[in-house]
């Protein structure tokens, strides 16, 4: 059988000698080259015909999947990882998962010139086919280790583990020739994305979080890092990632929220916002203190906020059964549009740098007052949590419609958090809003955010994910 026959997993054909396998995978450096195509003007995407070969849409999500879940993985066992970084870095492995596969997506198209900063992406070879999970493979594993570079050695091997097996599994079922053209055009996608990845203001942000020429604002109401918040070090967490380039170029237009004016009046919005804040977790149900404790996804002990969006991505994919083609373009939605939610909410928490509840409480309600929840080392208004959950559950619903029967069990099985006396029970959902609600509610229940900072984040997410849902995905 030639390598142009159909590439099916229902049809397998003489299974190479390794030594023949891994020749034909060095042809990977001669079918595509490492760099990044050189920049030209832009072009109309034309989507190859293949004169066989199984679409995307034939094969289960389960490649997809597996590669979500390492890259949760990574991002968790990463010792100081943030989640602004952790967001830059699911928003290019999921756009990878969807340009290595988007050629064998009927009725989609590649996403190059949309992209803010005149991407390029390579072009599959039109006269041949291709096995789409392996390129898929072999691109997410080169970009992992490569935006996580700092990661354990150890990580690094788990990736490499997880690649080699899906490499067996998926490339016993094609010819030689398929796998390396599958593998290299896979690579080939996966170092472009990251050389564009590079100019984008994030690159190596893991290397300086917490930059020391940053001077905290000392105006009325302004934020400073507290001293019992979740980090020791008393700075301020990336305060230029406001200036990282979008996804969708719609993104970096979006015009500033303003928050209500400062004051210390009793009778003013401002001080009621935050009277709120301190009346409610003096109160807190057993049930609250569940979703405050369900949605803090501490950095230091979880896969981080955007994790958890990433990881109802999965959820959602594995509860609805969708195919490979439908699992990838999920992966790309949810990851650029966690990434933009950051970068426009930093943007706004550094224009303002509006302080936390306990800072206001302390200096006009009451002095020794602690939130429920630790704050976190950046400024409070807008909503990280709520501008990302937003934009998350609008790229779902979108996908898959407004109404779902969602449980999220992302911190099932976590020891009993037995300070504040709390088990993580798994959450039930009938929507993708009602998530991101929650998800908002839950910062004013940990005591670290108003609802003025929820609803504006909320708000924010809805048209950020709106503008990734908007680029042309369909050809």
């Amino acid at each position: 059988m030639s390598d142009r026959s159909t590439v099916s997993t229902d049809h397998c054909i003489r299974r190479p000698t390794v030594a023949r396998l891994w020749w034909f995978l060095g042809l990977c450096w001669v079918l595509y080259g490492c760099s990044s195509p050189t920049p030209e003007e832009p072009k109309p995407v034309t989507k190859p015909v293949f004169p066989a070969g199984t679409p995307a849409t034939q094969f289960t999500a389960d490649v997809a999947i597996k590669w979500g879940q390492m890259a949760l993985f990574v991002t968790a066992q990463t010792p100081a990882n943030t989640p602004t970084y952790a967001s830059r870095a699911f928003g290019y492995m999921g756009l990878a998962m969807y340009e290595s596969t988007v050629y064998g997506i009927p009725g989609r198209q590649s996403l190059g010139r949309q992209l803010n900063g005149n991407a390029s992406f390579p072009l599959p070879q039109t006269d041949s086919v291709y096995s789409w999970p392996l390129a898929l493979n072999s691109g997410q594993a080169y970009l992992l280790k490569n935006l996580y570079e700092h990661t354990p050695s150890a990580n690094k091997t788990s990736v490499d583990s997880l690649e080699a097996a899906l490499l067996r599994a998926y490339g016993d079922t094609v010819s030689p020739a398929v796998v390396a053209r599958s593998v290299a055009f896979g690579r080939a996608v996966a170092t472009a994305i990251y050389d564009w990845s590079r100019s984008d203001g994030g690159h190596q942000g893991y290397k300086d979080p917490f930059p020391t020429d940053y001077t905290l604002a000392t105006k009325p109401g302004s934020w400073s890092p507290p001293f019992d918040g979740q980090v020791a070090i008393r700075r301020a967490l990336h305060p230029r990632w406001g200036a990282n380039r979008t996804f969708a170029p719609a993104n970096s237009r979006l015009p500033m929220p303003e928050p209500v004016v400062y004051s210390t009046s009793p009778s003013s919005a401002y001080y009621k916002l935050y009277d709120a804040v301190y009346k409610k977790n003096k109160q807190l149900t057993q049930s609250e203190k569940e979703i405050a404790l369900w949605w803090a996804d501490d950095p230091s002990q979880t896969f981080t906020p955007p994790g958890h969006s990433y990881n109802l991505a999965t959820i959602t994919i594995r509860t609805t059964g969708a195919n490979l083609a439908k699992a990838v373009e999920t992966y790309a939605r949810v990851g650029m549009a966690v990434a933009d939610a950051f970068i426009t909410c930093w943007k706004c928490k550094y224009t303002y740098t509006n302080e936390r509840p306990s800072t206001f409480v302390r200096a006009n309600i009451d002095r020794t007052w602690l939130p429920f929840w630790p704050e976190p080392p950046f400024p409070g208004f807008s909503s990280g949590h709520a501008t990302q959950s937003a934009a998350t559950a609008t790229v779902l619903a979108q996908l898959y419609g407004e109404t779902i029967k969602l449980v999220d069990d992302s911190h099932q099985g976590r020891p009993r958090d037995t300070f504040r006396g709390v088990d993580y029970k798994s959450r039930s959902f009938d929507s993708f809003w009602a998530t991101a609600e929650e998800s908002a509610y839950s910062r004013f229940l940990g005591g670290i955010h108003t609802q003025q900072d929820n609803n504006t984040g909320l708000k924010e997410g809805r048209t950020i994910g709106g503008n990734i849902n908007a680029l042309s995905w369909t050809n």
